[in-house]
Parts: C-alpha cells; sequence; structure tokens
C-alpha cells in the first residue's frame, strides 16, 4: 500500500533525510519518500502492519525532530 502522509513543523531537509532513512529500516516498509519542501511523507508499507509502522515512523521523527509530527 501506498500513502501520503502531510507532516508539520519539519524545519530542514538534513533532518528531513535522517527521517527518511531511520523510516526506511522500520520492518515492513518498502520505501519512502519525505519532501521538505512539500512538508510530506509519502509511504509504501506492508498493509497488514500499518498500525505498527505508522506508530514506529512517528517515533523516528520525534528522535530526530521533537516538534516534527506525521499527520
Amino acid at each position: 500500500m501506498k500513502k501520503t502522509f502531510k507532516m508539520q513543523n519539519l524545519d530542514c531537509a538534513n533532518c528531513a533525510a535522517k527521517m527518511e532513512q531511520a523510516i526506511q529500516k522500520i520492518p515492513g516498509v518498502i520505501s519512502a519518500n519525505i519532501s521538505f519542501m512539500t512538508q510530506k511523507l509519502t509511504l509504501e508499507y506492508d498493509e497488514s502492519k500499518e498500525a505498527e509502522i505508522l506508530a514506529e515512523a512517528k517515533k523516528a521523527c520525534q528522535k530526530v525532530d521533537r516538534a516534527c509530527s506525521i499527520l
């Protein structure tokens, strides 16, 4: 499944790259792409693990920048 999520308070492109790398390491994630310019996360993942993957992705973003969140 492929979905796009809006991100809030994403402050820099470097942080976006770090978040993207961390999200790609989550089991069940096929691909992750964060666009700093559009403030969006495009995520392709195993649909059966959706809740777990989204929870882990949110944690990964918070580790890099506490103010950033996935909506």
